[in-house]
């Protein structure tokens, strides 16, 4: 079974292990945040997001981890701006500014690219057996 998941940034750099295409990891999914992958992906690509990983709390106490190999990884930025009417400070996703870029390998720190910051990553992965 084929997989697409979303990686945030945070849960990387917080504490993430490196992985590259190729690699087997050891996965908590839990159902993805699909309003906001919308207003970063766009509604077309954000529906193709089966799951996101979570080591932190938002997974069901006892959830068994996804075995997987990655097929693919690709690196996800975005724009954020005020809006208007809003706190100075708040910013927020301006929707469908989100580009992906094909990589190889995925490591903690991803850095800005064309006035784009990165947020996360999207994961394909092979769930053998299932």
């Amino acid at each position: 079974m084929n997989l697409t998941v979303w990686l945030d940034d945070w849960q990387m750099q917080c504490c993430g292990d490196p992985f590259d295409i190729g690699s087997e990891v050891s996965w908590t999914l839990i159902a993805p945040e699909r309003e906001w992958l919308a207003d970063v992906l766009g509604a077309g690509t954000a529906a193709t997001v089966d799951a996101a990983e979570d080591h932190h709390v938002d997974a069901p106490e006892g959830a068994a981890p996804t075995v997987a190999t990655v097929t693919a990884i690709s690196a996800v930025h975005c724009r954020y701006a005020p809006r208007p009417g809003e706190p100075e400070g708040t910013r927020y996703v301006v929707p469908d500014s989100g580009t992906l870029t094909a990589l190889t390998s995925a490591r903690r720190w991803v850095a800005a690219r064309d006035g784009r910051e990165f947020v996360g990553y999207l994961v394909g992965l092979d769930v053998a057996g299932q």
